[in-house]
């Protein structure tokens, strides 16, 4: 028997131009604390640690919401319903979007968008194989803005955007409440959101996830110097910063942070940043909910929560969310 023909996969281009990386990264630069846009981390090299930390055994969300979706797809899958396009933000490797495939009855199609190129046809490849009657059309973009995808070519009776992992929680709340808005807009009428929620819990468990014993989520992090001196030009010292991921209970969230480890200069061409010893970088927030704060959050941009699946500790949840009539 022949192996099946290799689709050739289109590839619908948003990705802001390179000038949108180096001006949001100044940007960031110069505010107090200073910052960096944890959507940044993900080029090749920082897409291929993130898909490391997801197999560690510190790192509890990949771990628990797959094990959510494998005892509850048949419920998730009679949500969504036939002919549902399935739209993924950030969707790197898409190993979970595959538990869905494997389950949906006739689905219209596949529209996978992130911001790492490379890595997105990949994965569409891969999943074009597996799936060869799915519909794929990779979108590169930076979803965190504004986006106005592709007209469909097949009918379609839902479309779904699907969420996973915890990454809601890397916008501060007031922004998941307007990112949340802009996401059922895609969806649209009669369409809805599947979104991962990270669940608030000890504080052990999440700095550990956060900062595991092998340092893989450390090198994900200062893969984000090195990729700025790579596209930037930039001469940061990655021996001069510390990965610390620590838990603001007050908060709710982890901060991801790299810490100077003296006073020193960084050099961007004829800019230079200073750094005073023990400053930090903000690099990434990790909001964690409750179920009933996550509701409210979801009731304030203008949607309900329909269905609610859990793991038996509490630690994770899938849910369902529709536009409010």
């Amino acid at each position: 028997m022949r192996p099946p023909a290799l689709k050739t996969l289109d590839l619908y281009d948003l990705n802001p131009p390179p000038a949108r990386f180096r001006d949001e990264v100044l940007a960031g630069l110069t505010r107090a604390p200073k910052e960096i846009p944890c959507k940044f981390f993900y080029d090749d090299r920082g897409s291929a640690l993130f898909d490391e930390i997801c197999t560690l055994d510190a790192y509890y969300p990949t771990r628990t919401e797959v094990g959510i979706m494998r005892r509850c797809l048949p419920d998730i899958a009679a949500r969504l319903g036939r002919a549902c396009l399935l739209v993924e933000y950030g969707s790197g490797s898409s190993t979970k979007t595959r538990l869905l495939l494997d389950r949906l009855p006739a689905p219209a199609g596949y529209m996978p968008i992130d911001i790492s190129r490379d890595h997105l046809m990949r994965a569409a490849a891969d999943l074009a194989m597996a799936y060869p009657d799915v519909e794929i059309l990779p979108v590169c973009a930076d979803y965190t803005l504004p986006l106005h995808l592709p007209a469909w070519p097949r009918p379609v009776a839902r479309r779904v955007v699907y969420y996973p992992g915890s990454t809601i929680g890397n916008f501060h709340p007031p922004e998941a409440e307007a990112f949340l808005r802009r996401m059922a807009g895609v969806a649209g009428p009669g369409g809805g959101l599947l979104i991962g929620v990270d669940l608030k819990k000890d504080r052990a468990t999440l700095e550990r996830a956060y900062d595991d014993d092998r340092g893989v989520t450390a090198a994900f992090n200062l893969n984000l110097l090195a990729r700025i001196n790579r596209e930037m030009g930039a001469d940061f010292d990655l021996d001069g910063f510390e990965h610390r991921a620590p838990y603001n209970a007050a908060c709710g969230r982890i901060e991801m942070h790299l810490v100077s480890r003296r006073a020193q200069a960084v050099h961007f061409g004829d800019r230079v940043v200073t750094f005073t010893a023990g400053e930090p970088i903000v690099t990434e927030y990790s909001y964690k909910y409750g179920l009933a704060e996550f509701a409210l959050l979801a009731r304030r941009a203008g949607l309900t929560v329909d269905d609610t699946w859990t793991d038996a500790r509490g630690w994770f949840s899938v849910q369902y969310l529709t536009a409010r009539d």
